[in-house]
């Protein structure tokens, strides 16, 4: 499947976070574009499936970020399989706890949010750079988000967790510079992925019906009046991926079709994101 010619040929990329979503949109664009991927993923028939349609490019493995084993195990996998790692996509995660401040619950739940959110990116950082330091190039990708540019896009703590990602992306481009590593974020705004359903108890199935009726929405809060992909996040993922962003590093690159510009939603109306959410868990059929 890989593409001899592609603008990846040759390259090694791990993708957390790549069974669905972003990720899988992106392990599709790498694949078709000639990479070798590692997908590491919570979600194992998905991500076992994924392994099995695209054939010997893709491997698959069972990854909790949160663990710094587990990602460390994903890194050296790569290396095992394919010999090398060229691009480290750390792009696993979830909306975390909610609540107003005075409300949040810093036990369990607030622990696990950071982990994931921002601990788990440090570790994919760290662990890669082990191995690109050793060849002497790399691209390492962090998913951040228009959240943690301003205030107002997401609960308070996945928003913090994003700012941390923005900052650990720039110190690190500072340091891992010298040894032909670049460090960037990407920052999505509204792309129609399962997170928006607001932590509903969903199966793989009904996340992935969620996902694709809300692309089909018509007008959004972005002077870009479509909802954004997961194709539009794999197509930035690819640039910095490639020998094309070679003098790119240490920046937070938006991709929100112009949300962080000016939004455009009524402030108090009931967004069609949540009309169809709860469409969705109500099993009602549009009228």
């Amino acid at each position: 499947m890989s593409g001899a010619n592609g603008r990846l040929a040759g390259k090694v990329a791990v993708i957390t976070g790549g069974a669905s979503g972003m990720g899988l949109a992106t392990v599709r664009r790498f694949v078709g574009e000639g990479a070798r991927v590692v997908v590491g993923d919570l979600q194992a028939e998905p991500g076992a499936a994924l392994a099995r349609e695209l054939g010997p490019d893709v491997t698959f493995q069972l990854t909790d970020v949160s663990r710094e084993a587990d990602v460390a195990a994903l890194v050296e996998r790569a290396v095992a399989e394919y010999g090398r790692l060229d691009c480290m996509f750390n792009n696993a995660g979830y909306g975390g706890v909610g609540g107003t401040v005075t409300e949040i619950d810093l036990g369990d739940a607030y622990r696990r949010a950071v982990d994931v959110l921002f601990t788990g990116v440090l570790a994919g950082i760290k662990h890669a750079a082990r191995v690109m330091q050793a060849q002497g190039s790399g691209s390492i990708i962090n998913t951040a988000s228009v959240a943690g540019l301003r205030a107002g896009y997401g609960p308070h703590v996945y928003s913090a967790m994003k700012s941390a990602v923005i900052s650990i992306t720039r110190s690190a481009a500072v340091e891992l510079g010298e040894f032909g590593i670049r460090v960037n974020a990407i920052c999505p705004g509204f792309i129609a992925t399962a997170i928006f359903a607001n932590a509903r108890n969903w199966n793989y199935a009904t996340k992935m019906r969620f996902s694709a009726e809300l692309e089909a929405l018509e007008g959004t809060a972005s002077p870009i009046r479509r909802v954004g992909r997961g194709q539009d996040i794999a197509d930035m993922a690819l640039f910095l991926a490639s020998d094309e962003s070679t003098f790119v590093t240490g920046q937070q690159h938006v991709v929100d079709g112009g949300l962080t510009a000016g939004a455009l939603r009524e402030p108090g109306r009931r967004s069609a994101v949540e009309e169809l959410a709860d469409r969705i868990e109500s099993g009602r059929d549009p009228v």
